[in-house]
């Protein structure tokens, strides 16, 4: 981000527990510092907030989301949206799930990435780790077990989301000053 533009942070899945909470912390620490965590310092005072609503803004439609970066031009990210259900909906639909939450990570941190966005944080899921995994859940648990087969379209998605950050750092991070992170 240039030093003299202001942060717009673009909250995807606002409505979202996790995404709800993300805007609320942001709004309350206004008086302070509203960017992402590793950012630097700017003037809290000017720190835009976006969202929209999954009718303002279909995140699977990869021409408006690549015509809503191109107009709001978010400097940050966080990427909270998903599509989620329970045992009965991941039983019943797991093509929407893989698909519907593939296209959505797809097309927002490619297009942040297009659009020039250096700070992206990609919110993961308890479920990306192995069914049977040692709790409490380590980060190098990932991949090295079978994933809970209710949930696994879900789960899959998810991994593929944190590998994408990784791989949009390994391919471009040093070089065009991006640091794109899943939690």
């Amino acid at each position: 981000m240039n030093p003299s533009q202001q942060p717009k942070i673009f909250v995807a899945g606002h409505r979202g527990m996790v995404g709800s909470a993300i805007v609320r912390t942001l709004q309350a620490s206004c008086g302070a510092d509203c960017s992402l965590p590793w950012s630097t310092e700017v003037d809290p005072t000017k720190t835009t907030i976006i969202t929209r609503s999954h009718s303002e803004l279909d995140l699977c439609n990869q021409a408006a989301v690549q015509a809503f970066f191109a107009a709001e031009k978010p400097t940050q990210v966080y990427l909270a949206a998903a599509k989620v259900g329970g045992i009965h909906a991941n039983n019943t639909y797991p093509a929407d799930f893989i698909y519907q939450n593939l296209m959505m990570q797809g097309n927002v941190i490619h297009a942040a990435f297009q659009h020039g966005v250096q700070k992206l944080l990609f919110l993961g899921s308890s479920c990306i780790y192995p069914r049977l995994a040692e709790q409490p859940m380590r980060e190098d648990a990932l991949l090295t077990g079978p994933l809970e087969p209710t949930n696994e379209p879900y789960a899959i998605a998810k991994i593929a989301g944190i590998k994408l950050c990784e791989s949009y750092n390994r391919q471009y991070g040093v070089s065009h000053g991006i640091d794109y992170r899943s939690v």
